[in-house]
């Protein structure tokens, strides 16, 4: 009987990681996806902007899937801008090196019942300032500087992390194998470089605590907010997604409320990070609508998230609105794919593709009035 208990974990086991591979296959491709399937669109279209709200330069996450960090930064970067007028340039791979370790620590956690993926969402780089603070982009060594590479590349980087990470949890161990954190590291610095303890910043020195702590964020300030009726509304609770390993919860609302909440968060004045899927008509030329006749509905939403149509893939910036040449509404969305497609680097994302798309919004909790606001503040984590 012991025999056959042990049979039965050990396949479940590798029905887990097998269904991760394919899921990570399926969802960190994204961008190269694109790059080889887009629809092409030589015809420029012309928008009229209607909000556009202050932001930084636009980045390039190249050949690594951390789309998460860059736009995530890149939000809390708006946040700062909007709240003290200043601009900082904050460090991608001191938040992806914090949060690659912590990723293997859950994995260890779960005697390897867990997912070791490129990809994350914006709990993590919230999760690793709180926990490990940040740094500014030159306090570390510039991306894909350690291989050879003028950007970030994780082609030869990730899987050696993933084999270090996966050989931690030995069959039928009682422990995991002694002093895995030091391997693991070396792993990670030896392709993106050894997070500073100390630095100086404008004349004055810094950790990456203090250096947090000295931006002007309230971090206890930001929220997911998400839309499916597999779970009920005005609840908290933790997507079901393979990026989103860190388990932390989003408050359900109808999809209506949730768009309403982006349009008036943006009215105001506030950015909105996004999560979403871009596997459908979003295109390399910087547009992201639906087919014609396709309607953005609660119940189609859900059939897509159900059957794998739709997946969480995908993580950006929305930081204006925009009307097209009939009236139609846009969002302005900066992207992570360096000044590529008709727009340097700008999507403009149709406001029917966003309701439709959108896994969760992030923002902050100032942005949200009236009762919903209130629940939240009331039922919070």
């Amino acid at each position: 009987m012991r025999n056959l208990i042990d049979m039965i974990t050990m396949n479940l086991k590798k029905m887990a990681i097998a269904m991760a591979a394919i899921l990570m296959a399926a969802t960190t491709s994204a961008q190269e996806n694109l790059q080889r399937n887009a629809v092409a669109s030589d015809a420029k279209k012309t928008f009229k902007i209607v909000k556009e709200n202050p932001i930084t330069s636009v980045k390039n996450q190249y050949r690594s899937g951390t789309c998460w960090a860059y736009a995530t930064l890149g939000y809390f970067e708006s946040e700062i801008l909007r709240l003290t007028g200043k601009t900082y340039d904050l460090c991608e791979m001191f938040v992806v090196s914090k949060d690659y370790m912590d990723c293997a620590t859950h994995y260890v956690r779960m005697h390897g019942y867990s997912q070791i993926s490129e990809g994350g969402s914006c709990d993590d780089v919230l999760e690793v300032m709180r926990n490990h603070g940040i740094c500014p982009e030159n306090a570390m060594p510039a991306p894909g500087s350690l291989t050879g590479d003028s950007l970030a590349n994780f082609k030869v980087f990730f899987p050696e992390l993933e084999r270090r990470v996966s050989s931690i949890v030995v069959k039928e161990a009682k422990a995991p194998l002694p002093h895995w954190q030091d391997s693991v590291q070396a792993v990670i610095e030896k392709y993106i470089g050894k997070c500073p303890e100390t630095f100086v910043y404008e004349g004055k020195n810094y950790t990456p605590k203090s250096f947090s702590d000295a931006l002007g964020l309230n971090l206890d300030d930001y929220v997911s907010l998400t839309s499916y009726t597999h779970h009920p509304f005005s609840k908290w609770f933790i997507i079901e997604a393979p990026y989103k390993w860190r388990l932390k919860p989003s408050y359900n609302i109808p999809i209506e409320q949730l768009m309403e909440v982006l349009d008036r968060a943006l009215d105001a004045g506030y950015t909105v990070a996004w999560g979403g899927d871009v596997s459908g008509d979003f295109t390399r030329t910087g547009l992201a609508m639906l087919p014609e006749g396709v309607q953005p509905t609660q119940q189609l939403r859900q059939e897509q998230w159900n059957d794998w149509t739709f997946t969480y893939d995908h993580v950006m910036l929305i930081y204006g609105k925009a009307v097209d040449e009939q009236g139609k509404p846009y969002y302005l969305v900066k992207n992570s794919w360096g000044k590529s497609g008709q727009y340097k680097g700008i999507w403009y994302m149709s406001r029917d593709y966003m309701a439709l798309n959108t896994t969760y919004l992030f923002l902050n909790r100032h942005a949200i009035t009236g009762n919903l606001r209130q629940a939240i503040d009331n039922n919070g984590f």
